[in-house]
């Protein structure tokens, strides 16, 4: 099985911690636009991602949506199983970006090598420090940070992802990954385009100057 591979503490369990992992593991291979858990009450297990993207955002009482980090391979989600995480309450949604395959491990069986597992604990209390950090950094954009410069960031971001200028986006999902509404970001980009930054068509942004979009983004 590849998954040994992927789990970067893998050759420092036990043989009998290994062959528990192993018996209770479950691949799953999931579309574009499916969502793979919503809210802290559900616990869905510990997420390892194989191939493709996954989005994990909050959701607003008035339905907004802000995106506060992203999966991408060999990356370990811990907030779908936040029941196995003392004092943690967290209602995230994580939802495919693509089509995406990863691995399930258990919540009560992860719960337990944390218990027996020196290195499984400090591994995880290492992810955790470093995705509460990408949460606050989001929030500070939202805070402190003018629009056009996060929708420049924004930009920016997808076509370091994608490795490319050419990106498919809708004004929609540039308004639900940042928290605002459409009619704004229709605006943003508008106004981008006006200034030579961006190309706008149907279901995408071209970007033109990149130099531009950095020194606004950095500004």
């Amino acid at each position: 099985m590849e998954f040994e591979s992927y789990f970067p503490i893998w050759s420092r369990l036990t043989a009998a911690q290994q062959e528990r992992i192993l018996g209770g593991l479950t691949e799953r291979r999931v579309k574009k636009g499916t969502v793979l858990h919503s809210g802290a009450g559900e616990c869905l297990g510990l997420l390892l991602v194989k191939s493709g993207q996954l989005r994990a955002y909050i959701l607003s009482d008035e339905g907004r949506e802000v995106t506060v980090y992203r999966l991408f391979e060999r990356d370990l989600c811990l907030f779908s199983a936040s029941c196995i995480l003392r004092g943690v309450q967290f209602d995230i949604t994580i939802e495919a970006e693509k089509d995406t395959a990863f691995w399930v491990i258990p919540a009560e069986l992860y719960r337990r090598l944390l218990e027996e597992s020196a290195p499984a604990a400090n591994y995880t209390n290492e992810i955790m420090a470093a995705r509460f950090s990408e949460v606050m950094w989001r929030m500070e954009q939202i805070l402190w940070k003018r629009l056009d410069m996060r929708v420049a960031s924004f930009l920016l971001e997808e076509s370091s992802i994608e490795g490319g200028s050419r990106l498919k986006l809708t004004h929609e999902t540039i308004a639900n990954h940042l928290g605002t509404h459409r009619e704004v970001i229709t605006r943003m980009l508008r106004y981008f385009q006006g200034e030579g930054m961006i190309r706008l068509s149907r279901g995408s942004v071209e970007l033109l100057d990149e130099a531009g979009l950095e020194a606004l983004r950095d500004a």
